[in-house]
């Protein structure tokens, strides 16, 4: 069993999730399933940043203390993941004193190492990306990622001395190209590190909800952790500083992240990593953004999507499927209801619900209903071709074309049954031809066992039902399961009645124009 630990970024929780955390989150879970079933021992970590200035603003707002918000808001969190069927091992938040006591003793070290510093902040600051930027990332003297307005600070602050790790942190990246995914975002980064890296303020004078910085007796004023420091730092706390569970996973570590975050997670956290003699995460993974009309759906653009209310319209797996077959992870995808009615009446309802369907109805027709004892059956070629591939791409995070490997299954299924036209060889009385009925049906039967195995890590609720409909035992224990997915590996015998509906086909009504 080899280590895997796989984390989302913690969520800002001034609101509820959108459909751009689910993203994220399910990717870790496909990821985290499949691992598991292949035999890796997995530790999936999400949470929440529950600090800094926005949090403050947004409390005044609704009249509630800053600790009230967060406990009411991730609780929204925990029920999404919930109905998603989210198979997180741990949840963190960053108001957790597990959280601030690593934090805490992190900064201590570095300030005797002399790699947090005090000084003078002065520059511009956007509020709702609690970010620091200079003069030339200005666009329109507003800030690059939002477009919201920024604020002229000039404070007494804490700094972090990025700059004398920047060299070694490109040299970690050239040398080891799988660091960062995909290649457009490793160049991205490269890029960055090829400019004159500053230090960064890492604390803030004008915020109280947050973590205390470390005192050296230097500060004329009070500060508190500047949100990267902090929230970044729950990778570790989690696990614990020097700790059995640290010893284990960290070396495994894949973060997974949006793309408008890699500068943090590829940059600021490996050199805060360097600075503290810790290893760095084995890999930085960061997807494309989900569009509306071309713009980043996200709260602070205002065009957030529930993906609660998207669960009960097509249904959990629906948008588990829709968001891992429509999309390529390490790009943009416009999202549109449209296309995502069109894509699950298209695979789930015709392709895979509609091929379990007749298979089972066949066989029930033509086999009867009584236990079916199955013998040896010849391996389609298709089946050691999709499964291979199917592993390869989710290996490289290319989840749209390890589905496509599942669906030439499908679709090897679906021309067998036009081709060999069973009701027309049913009418025969020929013990041959029988017999001819009988490994035919067997053998789809077979591919949409393998083809529901393989759905499982992205539709698990949906591909149990599947196997149940065909008369195979569903999966309780992830662990091991991928020995599962080999040719015959199933039951001897099975005995089945009339299969349940897996996804009724859905009518899409567009909206009424305004």
């Amino acid at each position: 069993m080899k280590p895997y630990y796989v984390t989302t970024p913690i969520y800002y929780v001034t609101d509820a999730p959108h459909i751009g955390h689910l993203y994220t989150t399910l990717a870790a879970d496909i990821l985290a399933r499949y691992h598991r079933m292949i035999g890796d021992e997995v530790w999936f970590l999400t949470g929440t940043d529950e600090h800094g200035q926005k949090i403050e603003k947004k409390a005044r707002e609704t009249n509630e203390t800053p600790q009230a918000l967060v406990d009411r808001v991730v609780q929204r969190y925990q029920a999404a993941w919930t109905k998603y069927g989210i198979t997180n091992d741990d949840f963190i938040r960053t108001t957790e004193a597990r959280h601030k006591e690593v934090v805490q003793q992190y900064i201590a070290t570095l300030m005797k190492k002399g790699d947090v510093y005090l000084n003078e902040y002065e520059g511009w600051y956007c509020v709702p990306d609690e970010t620091y930027l200079t003069e030339t990332q200005l666009v329109d003297g507003k800030c690059p990622e939002c477009g919201r307005p920024v604020e002229k600070l000039k404070e007494e602050s804490y700094f972090f001395k990025m700059s004398a790790y920047a060299a070694k942190l490109r040299e970690h990246i050239e040398k080891n190209p799988d660091f960062i995914f995909p290649e457009s975002r490793k160049n991205e980064v490269l890029g960055f590190l090829r400019q004159d890296i500053h230090d960064i303020s890492i604390s803030r004078t004008t915020i109280t909800w947050g973590i205390p910085m470390p005192t050296d007796g230097k500060a004329k004023k009070d500060h508190k952790v500047y949100v990267w420091f902090d929230a970044l730092t729950n990778y570790i706390s989690a696990l614990g500083h020097d700790t059995p569970a640290f010893k284990k996973f960290w070396a495994s570590a894949v973060h997974i992240v949006g793309k408008d975050i890699i500068k943090f997670h590829a940059v600021y956290w490996p050199t805060f990593l360097m600075a503290l003699g810790l290893p760095l995460p084995k890999q930085i993974v960061a997807h494309g953004w989900l569009t509306d009309s071309n713009r980043k759906i996200s709260k602070s653009l205002g065009n957030a999507i529930d993906p609660i209310a998207l669960a009960d319209e097509v249904g959990v797996d629906g948008m588990r499927y829709f968001l891992f077959r429509e999309f390529s992870f390490g790009q943009d995808g416009e999202y549109t209801k449209e296309v995502m009615y069109r894509r699950i009446n298209a695979d789930l309802a015709n392709d895979y619900g509609n091929s379990l369907s007749r298979t089972a109805s066949m066989i029930l027709k033509y086999l009867g209903t009584e236990e079916i004892s199955v013998e040896k059956l010849e391996e389609p070629a298709v089946i050691a071709q999709a499964t291979e591939e199917y592993a390869k791409q989710i290996g490289h995070y290319h989840f749209e074309k390890a589905l496509e490997a599942v669906s030439s299954i499908i679709a090897h299924v679906s021309l067998e049954i036009e081709k060999s036209q069973p009701w027309a060889i049913a009418k025969s009385t020929e013990a041959a031809d029988q017999a001819k009925l009988r490994t035919l049906l067997l053998s789809w039967r077979e591919c949409m066992r393998v083809v529901s195995l393989l759905l499982y890590p992205f539709i698990p609720t949906s591909a149990n039902k599947g196997l149940a409909n065909i008369g195979e035992a569903v999966i309780s224990d992830e662990k091991n399961a991928w020995p599962l997915v080999k040719w015959q590996s199933g039951n001897k015998k099975f005995k089945f009645a009339k299969p349940a509906p897996l996804f009724p086909r859905m009518e899409y009504k567009a909206p009424e124009p305004a």
